[in-house]
């Protein structure tokens, strides 16, 4: 990957719905050659899709909570546990990390009722799971914006 193609990360970044046209004209190429990076950038997987970005708070889940699962530590249990997690909806992000907890789950639901039964019903029938740890987020400081990409070193 050139400049070029990392200021297209950027853009694209930035606003994922920019015409062609736009983009092309943001880093200094003709319509053609850019769309020709855009789609090479696709099929090398290096831009994954395109998304929106949702108000939680617009489609009823706004409370949102961080999870901490500790899970029993072997291959079966842990690979159950990490199936089971692909039929929750609730869990928007998991991660498995090294050391303690083993497992961060992000939770969006619509509020702490909510949040309880899920609690109850789901995370803590889980496979192998032994502790279930949760921190509710008083306020998001900062969002997500997408991979820094710098133009200046490449």
């Amino acid at each position: 990957m050139d400049r070029i193609d990392l200021h297209i990360l950027r853009e694209l970044q930035n606003d994922g719905r920019l015409s062609n046209q736009e983009l092309a004209q943001r880093v200094g190429l003709s319509p053609s050659p850019c769309l020709r990076r855009v789609r090479q950038l696709e099929q090398d997987g290096v831009i994954q899709g395109y998304r929106a970005i949702i108000d939680p708070e617009a489609v009823g889940r706004g409370f949102e909570v961080l999870v901490s699962v500790e899970v029993k530590r072997d291959r079966k249990t842990v690979e159950a546990f990490e199936e089971a997690l692909q039929d929750v909806p609730d869990v928007i992000e998991a991660y498995r990390l090294f050391g303690s907890p083993g497992c961060l789950l992000r939770i969006a639901v619509a509020d702490l009722a909510a949040y309880e039964r899920l609690w109850i019903e789901r995370l803590t029938t889980l496979a192998g799971v032994t502790e279930v740890n949760s921190q509710i987020i008083m306020k998001r400081i900062k969002e997500p914006k997408g991979m820094p990409v710098d133009v200046r070193g490449a």
